[in-house]
């Protein structure tokens, strides 16, 4: 999740019936200093990364897809689902995370009247989602756990609604730098492209799912960016996506 309190609380198993407890860290000013710790090796923001992330998407949904609802899995203190609302100006646009006070924050921070923060328990109550955005959530979910929450979205999804889903690549060497950088990623489990489309079949999501990567290149060779679509088709991104329907 992207930003939870320093407490130790439960990580629900978004849907399974397993929970598991995770130390986690304190929110807003002490999540960004520990993000910036380990994604200034790309000489980047994490703004450039969500924009580059939707971006990418954007250009793989086909244009008739119409968006109305958006659920962001795993918002943390909500500065992605800030973004998801801007991408998609017609729609609602939801996160669910499991720190009250990573909500508390995104509430106030980016909550409108169709940005709305909910903790993950709620999400039961939540469906007819058009589109679900998780972004490096999964390797920080118990794998015992992770078939769970994959069920989970995919009961909060309406037929034919897509689940993209962003994973840092453990096949970069700069990914892997990057995160043992940053304290609480440093013992996460990461999962590769093929582990990826696994998890997703055996979540319900059975109709062919379609991958790429991207960020292959930092900014001191930005000029080489140009060829990244090209190369999307190569998992050797620091991040891929998998994009699968319902």
């Amino acid at each position: 999740m992207e930003s939870t309190s320093s407490s130790r609380v439960e990580l629900a198993a978004a849907g399974g019936d397993r929970e598991v407890e995770e130390v986690l860290f304190d929110l807003s000013d002490e999540y960004r200093q520990m993000l910036n710790q380990g994604i200034r090796l790309s000489g980047e923001s994490q703004e450039f990364f969500i924009h580059g992330r939707l971006q990418s998407l954007a250009s793989r949904m086909h244009a008739d897809v119409t968006v109305r609802r958006v659920l962001d899995f795993g918002c943390g203190i909500g500065t992605a689902t800030g973004h998801l609302a801007e991408r998609f100006p017609n729609a609602e646009v939801i996160g669910v995370d499991t720190s009250a006070n990573a909500l508390d924050y995104a509430q106030e921070h980016y909550g409108s009247d169709r940005v709305r923060f909910r903790g993950l328990a709620e999400l039961t109550q939540e469906d007819d989602f058009d589109l679900c955005y998780v972004n490096g959530v999964f390797h920080h979910i118990e794998p015992a756990s992770r078939v769970g929450a994959v069920q989970n979205i995919h009961r909060a999804l309406r037929s034919g609604g897509r689940l993209a889903l962003f994973e840092n690549n453990p096949w970069n060497p700069g990914t892997r730098m990057v995160m043992s950088r940053i304290p609480f990623d440093r013992d996460a489990i990461t999962l590769s492209p093929p582990e990826t489309k696994r998890l997703l079949r055996a979540g319900g999501f059975t109709q062919p799912a379609v991958s790429w990567s991207l960020f292959y290149f930092p900014r001191p060779l930005a000029f080489l960016r140009f060829t990244e679509h090209a190369l999307s088709h190569l998992p050797l991104g620091a991040q891929y996506c998998v994009l699968a329907a319902k």
